[in-house]
């Protein structure tokens, strides 16, 4: 008797994606995920040892990835890697902007101009640089996704954040901006919003909550997966994980 094996194609497979501060938290997450649904990752941070452990948990899930160990504050770095992507595949089909950190925590009048100018260049100007250098890219592919990861403090103007605040308050914007100058154009750009997340980054902010009352990246990068898929339509949106909900934020050009 003949046995017939079926093999189901992946979401993602022939997909090349692009991830910022992927060696831990939600970015780590996602090209978990990413990879998993078939596409090839290009996991980007500025610690090696966690992207060896992020490419062992890839191969070990049977997917694929490229390590890129980049601090992202090295502008021309993120040229270089753009030129690799075309040299090698000339294309990208998904860039999940994620890389941030959240700066001191102090009123505003205290904070030096060093630690201001550290959160912009990695929060702001390298996702500046990325556009700048990923665009061409996008163009190329026949769906090409663009993800960046946001947060609600964006818009509450939290006391004692200001750097991190105004620094995602920007990423907003530059995402509408790029929203509209790619809607006639078959790449789409969001934004996601994951809320109190299981991360290092948010223990530091609020050191006394506990972890376990709160969802896991593993969770977040499950929702995050769908706005990098081809059959994703929406441009100009904003999802809002806690709520699960879908909003618009992209104004008429």
């Amino acid at each position: 008797m003949t046995k017939v094996i079926l093999i189901m194609a992946l979401p993602l497979a022939s997909r090349i994606a692009v991830v910022t501060g992927a060696s831990r938290g939600i970015g780590y997450a996602t090209a978990r995920a990413l990879a998993k649904a078939g596409a090839h990752v290009f996991a980007v941070a500025r610690t090696q040892g966690g992207l060896e452990e992020l490419d062992d948990a890839i191969r070990n899930d049977g997917g694929s990835a490229t390590l890129v160990p980049l601090n992202l504050t090295d502008f021309e770095g993120i040229g270089r890697l753009g030129a690799a992507l075309h040299e090698r595949h000339g294309k990208l089909d998904i860039l999940v902007g994620n890389a941030g950190v959240v700066g001191p925590s102090s009123p505003l009048g205290h904070i030096e101009l060093k630690s201001w100018d550290e959160v912009m260049a990695i929060n702001v100007t390298a996702n500046f640089q990325l556009i700048r250098c990923i665009e061409p890219l996008l163009r190329q592919s026949d769906a090409g996704r663009a993800v960046f990861i946001t947060s609600a403090a964006a818009n509450k103007a939290r006391a004692y954040l200001g750097p991190y605040v105004a620094s995602k308050s920007a990423v907003e914007t530059l995402a509408r901006v790029w929203a509209n100058e790619t809607a006639s154009t078959p790449v789409r750009v969001n934004l996601f919003n994951p809320g109190p997340i299981r991360t290092r980054m948010r223990a530091t902010v609020m050191p006394g909550e506990d972890p376990l009352t709160l969802d896991t990246p593993e969770q977040a990068a499950e929702l995050i997966l769908p706005l990098c898929s081809p059959s994703w339509d929406e441009t100009g949106k904003l999802y809002d994980y806690p709520t699960r909900t879908l909003m618009s934020f992209r104004a008429p050009a």
